[in-house]
């Protein structure tokens, strides 16, 4: 067994998205070195309705897959295809952009006003970018959730755990998305295929993480927008990390225990040129899909 240690650690960034919803940004527009399959992961959680309600209008998607996970309150959301429908609390949809799609989203929080939630971008290699779109719209019912001895409860969206399959399926990236609580003090070990990117992001409670080279998590030191903080400091609320190779995570849990998302996928290693939510291998196909956009040929029969 080969705990996988810790490659990166950053914190969150507060960005506007839409028409001005307030989010924070765990990953994105940049090198996809580290997260390749993935793109980016915005964490939506937000209890000021004002700083989310204008929402997400209509926009393009090309190339990607949009995977969005509702904590609480409610997203509308329609596209160009005729889909309407409401995400709610627990509630999962995994889009298939491919060749092309228009929609929004539009978020209505709860009855208290919180509208928390996360939207993750997986990429499409070349030979998927143009595949017909699809849905895979997911209750929270249909979640798989289960205990582990130790306290942990694990929510399963897709891939698998300890034989344990979630609902999400024929992903080419094989990708594996839990949802994890590990109660407090706990010393927890997770599988993750050796063969694949992982990352965890914690929005919970905290822990101490590469376990393997730090028993204590005392000592290391990691860097963080020129910061040198203690590793133990960062593993908190709106910290990513980015792991290296292994195919198992450790950790032990703080004394009010962590929740995170664990997500790992097998890298594309292709170029990647983006333009917002489109993204393509090259400029040329992107200038391609802004031709389209204007002509009113972006959306395939």
């Amino acid at each position: 067994m080969t705990i996988r240690p810790i490659k990166n650690l950053s914190l969150s960034q507060p960005t506007l998205e839409g028409a001005g919803v307030k989010l924070n940004r765990a990953f994105g527009f940049g090198d996809t070195g580290l997260s390749d399959p993935f793109l980016l992961l915005d964490d939506f959680r937000n209890d000021i309705a004002d700083d989310y309600k204008k929402g997400f209008p209509w926009h393009p998607h090309r190339g990607i897959e949009t995977i969005t996970y509702i904590l609480k309150g409610t997203v509308e959301h329609s596209d160009s295809l005729g889909n309407i429908g409401n995400l709610n609390s627990g509630d999962v949809q995994w889009m298939t952009a491919g060749s092309g799609i228009l929609h929004q989203e539009m978020p209505k929080g709860n009855e208290k006003g919180e509208m928390h939630g996360f939207q993750l971008w997986a990429n499409l290699p070349s030979s998927l970018k143009m595949t017909s779109p699809r849905y895979q719209d997911i209750s929270s019912q249909e979640i798989k959730e289960i205990n582990d001895d130790d306290g942990s409860r694990i929510r399963i969206i897709v891939g698998n755990y300890r034989g344990y399959k979630g609902p999400v399926t024929d992903i080419f990236i094989d990708p594996q998305f839990l949802d994890i609580f590990v109660p407090p003090n706990t010393l927890k070990t997770i599988p993750v295929s050796v063969d694949k990117n992982a990352l965890a992001y914690i929005f919970e409670g905290s822990a101490k993480f590469d376990y393997a080279s730090s028993p204590r998590g005392i000592n290391i030191e990691r860097s963080i927008n020129g910061n040198e903080i203690k590793m133990q400091d960062l593993s908190g609320n709106k910290t990513l990390i980015n792991f290296d190779k292994g195919d198992n995570i450790k950790l032990m849990s703080g004394e009010n225990g962590i929740r995170f998302l664990l997500i790992s996928g097998k890298p594309i290693q292709e170029p990647v040129a983006w333009h917002g939510p489109i993204v393509m291998n090259n400029f040329d196909e992107i200038n391609l899909a802004m031709k389209e956009l204007n002509d009113g040929t972006f959306i395939k029969k």
